[in-house]
C-alpha cells in the first residue's frame, strides 16, 4: 500500500468519525423534539456504519489514526451543537456544507483510486460513503438548510473548517 492510500484512510476514518461527533452534538441539543430529529438519527447511523467499516480497513492494513482525534471529537460535537442551538435549519445548514466538501473530497479520490487502478476495495468503499453523503446533502436542502440565518456566512465558514481539517488529517 502506498502512502497515499494510508493518508487517504487516514483523513477518511477521521471525517466519519467528526460526522458521527457533529450528528452527536446536534442529537445532544435537539432530542426529539426537533423537526428533523429523525433524519439526522439516520444519517448518523450511516455514518457509524462508514466509520465501522474505516476502523477495520484501518486495522487490516495497519494504518494509524490521526493524532488529532481527539480534537475532532470536540470540535465535531461542538460544531453540531453549536449549530444546533441556531435552530433546525442551521443544523441542516452544517450538514449540507460538510457533505458538499466531502463529496468533492471523495470524488478527487476516486479519481486518483480510479487512474492508478491500484486499490479496488477502497475505490468502491468511497463510491459507496460518497453516494451516502451526497443524499445527506439533498436531504439537508430539502428539510431547509438555506434558510438557515446567514446561511452563505454559515456555510462558507465550515466548508473552510473542512478544507482545514482534511489537509492537517492526511498528514497528522
Amino acid at each position: 500500500m502506498t502512502k497515499d492510500r494510508s493518508e487517504m484512510i487516514r483523513v477518511d476514518q477521521a471525517g466519519e468519525f467528526g460526522a458521527t461527533r457533529i450528528y452527536a452534538g446536534q442529537l445532544a441539543v435537539m432530542g426529539d423534539r426537533g423537526p428533523h430529529s429523525a433524519e439526522i438519527r439516520v444519517m448518523a447511523e450511516q455514518e457509524r456504519g462508514h466509520r465501522a467499516e474505516f476502523d477495520a480497513l484501518m486495522a487490516r492494513r495497519g494504518v494509524r489514526p490521526t493524532a488529532l482525534h481527539p480534537l475532532w471529537n470536540v470540535a465535531g460535537y461542538a460544531l453540531g451543537a453549536g449549530t444546533a442551538l441556531l435552530g433546525p435549519e442551521a443544523a441542516m445548514a452544517c450538514t449540507a456544507a460538510v457533505e458538499e466538501e466531502i463529496d468533492a473530497h471523495y470524488s478527487r479520490q476516486l479519481e486518483e483510486l480510479q487512474k492508478d487502478g491500484d486499490d479496488p476495495e477502497l475505490a468502491a468503499m468511497i463510491d459507496r460513503f460518497r453516494d451516502d453523503e451526497r443524499e445527506h446533502r439533498e436531504a439537508a436542502l430539502a428539510h431547509g438548510a438555506e434558510r438557515a440565518p446567514g446561511y452563505p456566512l454559515l456555510s462558507a465558514a465550515i466548508r473552510l473548517g473542512c478544507r482545514a481539517a482534511i489537509r492537517i488529517s492526511e498528514k497528522i
